[in-house]
């Protein structure tokens, strides 16, 4: 499966949210600015093409589900962001977030208390 764009991604955080639906039902779920329902259906087409969705025809519209979790979708693509920017090393990502000051003690250590809770479970 490709990468997803943003408005790619966008719509697929409504798709996700509502499981499944028509293109009309996913813009209702878009923040604003939504995009003009051309543009999403477009985009519902596309995501389609790249494997993301499925459709069926109910009466004379299209319904689409998604055919990936978003949990699926982070695990994907967070793998491959973490392998491309930081040589596959989470130590230098989490070290780029303290130099850029994007990260703070505070929630370093809450990080380490999650580790920490896992390995006592």
């Amino acid at each position: 499966m490709d990468k997803l764009s943003l408005p790619e991604e966008q719509a697929m955080q409504s798709i996700w949210q509502i499981g499944e639906g028509n293109v009309k039902a996913f813009l209702e779920k878009m923040p604003e600015p939504q995009p003009p329902y051309t543009t999403l259906a477009s985009t519902v087409k596309n995501l389609e093409k790249k494997g993301y969705l499925k459709s069926r025809m109910i009466g004379n519209t299209y319904v689409y589900r998604p055919t990936i979790t978003e949990e699926e979708y982070k695990k994907r693509f967070m793998k491959d962001f973490i392998q491309g920017y930081f040589d596959n090393s989470y130590k230098a990502m989490v070290n780029f977030f303290i130099e850029q000051e994007q990260m703070s003690k505070e929630e370093l250590k809450e990080i380490l208390d999650m580790i920490e809770g896992k390995k006592s479970n």
